[in-house]
């Protein structure tokens, strides 16, 4: 499996998209076709790959913050455009069938009933398993100024721990435990931002979760220019655990 970051930036960066990951599962894929957050600057980045429009399988919205989800509708329109008759599966938070069709309707009229395709929705409910395909989703809120929702993931024999934003809880560090990654949002460098996480508490999260692997995303964009050394040097005192910090288009595979 190849996750494939479009992006790791917060809402304002200016060098980094949005954070956003496609998961490749199988050699054939172009692109991808699980897809989690879709903000504002993602669809491009997708587009860029030139994928199948039926590629795409399954889209994951952690929260809706206009930096996870507002690309949805963009999304769309370009798979409307070319022609795409899959359905598409759509899973996140409660609520999420009525502020995705909004947000379509908001940004492209009447859109929603000439797609040519159906969106099939399905809210998870924390602490609930859930499975699509050969996929298992389970979910926890972590703190955050919105109800937002951290994701295990796991799809051929591998779990994959995604964030979204927000502070680390107690449900998800036990949804954490035993995943072969961990990507976190890190958005200070220290506990100073409300409803945010830090590197050091994400760090603390991945050793008490057991994990060798963490990619940092959604630092705030001067921590990212300016902090990487004082990262690199957190490596001794986290020895066991790998410590990444990709950018738009890195790859990592599990």
């Amino acid at each position: 499996m190849e996750i494939l970051f479009l992006g790791v930036g917060e809402a304002c960066d200016s060098s980094q998209p949005n954070t956003s990951l496609l998961l490749k599962t199988g050699p054939e894929q172009t692109a991808g076709r699980i897809l989690l957050d879709c903000g504002f600057s993602v669809p491009q980045q997708y587009f860029a790959l030139d994928p199948d429009p039926e590629e795409l399988e399954i889209l994951w919205i952690s929260h809706f913050h206009g930096d996870h989800f507002f690309g949805t509708p963009l999304l769309l329109l370009w798979f409307w455009e070319m022609g795409r008759q899959k359905p598409l599966h759509i899973l996140g938070p409660p609520g999420l069938k009525t502020i995705i069709e909004q947000a379509i309707e908001l940004a492209y009229p009447n859109l929603l009933p000439r797609l040519g395709f159906s969106l099939l929705f399905l809210e998870i409910e924390p602490e609930k398993q859930e499975r699509l395909a050969d996929t298992v989703w389970q979910a926890a809120y972590n703190e955050h100024s919105l109800p937002c929702l951290s994701l295990r993931l796991e799809l051929h024999g591998k779990a994959i721990f995604y964030s979204g934003d927000g502070r680390p809880t107690p449900m998800t560090q036990a949804l954490a435990d035993g995943c072969d990654i961990i990507i976190h949002e890190a958005y200070g460098f220290e506990d100073t931002t409300p409803g945010h996480g830090s590197i050091g508490s994400c760090l603390d999260f991945a050793e008490n979760a057991g994990v060798t692997q963490i990619a940092l995303v959604h630092m705030q964009r001067n921590i990212r220019q300016h902090y990487k050394t004082a990262i690199k040097d957190l490596a001794g005192k986290y020895a066991e655990i790998e410590i990444l910090l990709p950018e738009k288009g890195s790859k990592i595979v599990l």
